[in-house]
């Protein structure tokens, strides 16, 4: 990465909020400077009384290396000779009100010392060799509306461990070819991380983040991430990364209070706090917070390749926390607009590359253009559709049939936004439970509920995210601080859900009636809603050219359903596609013997019928 030079020019677009490349412009580069090789620090403090880069070069002495005010852009910088790759190195700051001198890490830094150390590292980002052009050049096509996608959601501490070695965690090159090959053989279309940003405390998991430019060097340098996204993608797979540009920690060491005043955050108190994470929330409306955040989301996208960023808790951005006064008046303009830069920037600078939004109130149009009012997401979680389904399936099943409401509700809305239907790691934290240990009756009936679950979300309509674990029926609550128990697999229940979610990833990405009009209402039509009795639900899914059809019946009830009529658009064999409840998942086998023949007897509105047999807590598809 070449570092920009500090023109006057350069440090106006800073101060004017459209430098959106300012990360080579502040922080460490290397660099030779008249004649001599080293570094050239630079931050923007412009509060400061002073500042001094300290490091393990100087002996962390602040005399030794003070640094030059431009005033204009209330940017310090220096050029410190010898300082080489890999050296540590701080900010010490001497504020206006002369209360002592504070000791900050480099907002900008590419790298930083393994926690809970928490100094920056001079690095230099270049000598990787790509191999992922190909992927690259065909990206856009991977994400077009029409495309199917599923994605895996990764912890990377906590996917896999190396139990012969303490339980150590998997470093990025470890990891690569294992998840890459995981990946390919369950089907999934991209897998998205958890933030990698460098981040003080594990069990934040990565969203209260302080080094918004550095991987975390828990698992290795900037290089093995490197590696591991580009052998996901030499293996088909995509890669959406987590991003937190909502709110930062107080951290002593970090953004908080960076130069001795508010600078990131909001100056006005009231402003300055999410009430209820108790961290801090940026200032959109100061021009050089927003290419900080600005220049953060392309440089991962430029540097290491990603296909997409999931922006979290958008709704904090789009709402302040100001308690009495109107939902309108709450509104964060600055927060507003930042987002809607943010989305235009991204697909101007990267079009095949996909923006997720984590936003869970009513906002309209999220995921539409910003020149129709919109927000510019590409998709949106519907974190509805997540709590409703969850809190039905958890009730037992004799007393679904008063509740069958939560399941309809979401056609109400289903096809005004692109939408994204999570099983993420939210549902399996916070002494939650895991999604099997949590759902009522008997062993059995936990396995065939989740395999209903699964089934649930693969045919409905929209993008499908399944969180890790979920895939072979986790028991325990997700620890991020121990692996998934892959031991579970020697069990034939456990393998049973893994192989379902293997051939759901087939099916999906097979069959363009599952697939081609997530978000068009012509792709689902109901069957019958209104079974509410008997607790099922049954739709019909169609491709874009109306020729292919997949019909789906859920039975949300432990009985089994015989001579369960079921509509359909034409006559002829209607192959059984798919049956949650067959013994190869760990069903009871009761299904349809390959297929059934449709009668020329109208029903549910169609010119013909199936008479079909639904299993128990299961899920079935016919293919016509």
């Amino acid at each position: 990465m070449t570092p920009a030079a500090l023109t006057d020019g350069a440090l106006d677009l800073l101060a004017r909020g459209t430098h959106y490349r300012a990360h080579e412009l502040l922080g460490a580069h290397l660099v030779e400077h008249e004649g001599q090789h080293g570094t050239r620090f630079a931050v923007w403090a412009p509060s400061a009384r002073a500042v001094s880069v300290v490091g393990d070069f100087n002996g962390w002495d602040p005399a030794r290396n003070p640094m030059q005010l431009r005033p204009a852009a209330g940017v310090w910088e220096v050029f410190i000779p010898d300082v080489g790759h890999g050296a540590l190195y701080k900010y010490a700051i001497a504020p206006q009100d002369g209360a002592g001198r504070i000791d900050k890490a480099d907002p900008y830094a590419f790298a930083s010392e393994t926690p809970p150390q928490t100094a920056s590292r001079v690095w230099d980002l270049s000598g990787y060799g790509w191999r992922d052009g190909e992927w690259l050049a065909a990206r856009g096509q991977r994400h077009a509306l029409d495309v199917p996608m599923t994605i895996y959601e990764v912890h990377l501490g906590s996917w896999r461990r190396v139990a012969a070695e303490g339980s150590r965690c998997l470093t990025y090159r470890e990891m690569a070819p294992q998840l890459a090959q995981y990946a390919n053989e369950m089907g999934y279309t991209h897998v998205e991380f958890l933030p990698v940003m460098e981040h003080p405390f594990a069990g934040s998991w990565g969203y209260q983040t302080t080094g918004y430019f550095a991987p975390t060097s828990r698992f290795g340098t900037p290089q093995d991430f490197m590696f591991l996204i580009d052998t996901l993608h030499q293996h088909g797979v995509g890669v959406i990364l987590d991003w937190v540009p909502a709110h930062f920690p107080r951290d002593a060491h970090a953004l908080a209070c960076f130069d001795g005043t508010p600078l990131y955050e909001p100056a006005d108190p009231s402003r300055q706090a999410h009430p209820e994470w108790g961290t801090l929330l940026f200032d959109y409306g100061r021009p050089e917070v927003a290419s900080f955040l600005l220049s953060n989301a392309l440089f991962w996208l430029d540097t290491y390749h990603l296909d997409g960023l999931r922006v979290d808790a958008v709704a904090s951005m789009l709402y302040r926390a100001d308690p009495g006064v109107t939902e309108h008046e709450r509104e964060n303009r600055a927060g507003i607009a930042f987002l809607r830069r943010f989305n235009e920037l991204v697909s101007a600078e990267h079009p095949g590359v996909v923006t997720i939004a984590e936003e869970s109130t009513a906002w309209p149009q999220v995921s539409r253009p910003t020149f129709a009012g919109g927000l510019g997401f590409g998709l949106k979680w519907d974190m509805g559709w997540e709590h409703d389904t969850l809190v039905y399936l958890q009730r037992d099943p004799i007393e679904r049939k008063y509740h069958h409401n939560a399941l309809t509700f979401r056609m109400m809305y289903a096809f005004t936004e692109n939408f994204v239907l999570p099983l993420s790691h939210d549902d399996v934290v916070y002494g939650k439970g895991s999604l099997l240990a949590r759902l009522p009756g008997d062993r059995w009936q936990q396995f065939a509920t989740l395999r209903l679950l699964l089934g649930y979300l693969y045919t409905q309509p929209g993008r499908k995210l399944i969180f890790m674990g979920t895939d072979l029926a986790q028991v325990r609550e997700w620890d991020h601080d121990a692996g998934l128990d892959w031991d579970l697999l020697e069990d034939a229940a456990h393998r049973g859900v893994q192989r379902w979610v293997r051939d759901l990833n087939t099916c999906y990405r097979g069959e363009p009636a599952l697939h081609a009009l997530d978000f068009d209402a012509a792709g689902f039509e109901w069957i019958d809603c209104d079974d509410a009795l008997q607790s099922t639900l049954s739709y019909e899914r169609r491709d874009r050219s109306g020729q292919q059809h997949m019909l789906i019946a859920c039975n949300f009830t432990p009985v089994t359903r015989y001579n369960f009529r079921l509509g359909a658009p034409h006559g002829g064999y209607w192959t059984e596609a798919l049956n949650g409840d067959a013994t190869l998942y760990g069903g009871s086998g009761v299904g349809n013997l390959g297929g059934v023949m449709a009668s020329p007897i109208p029903a549910h509105g169609r010119t013909h019928s199936l008479t079909v047999t639904l299993p128990p807590l299961a899920v079935v598809m016919f293919k016509g």
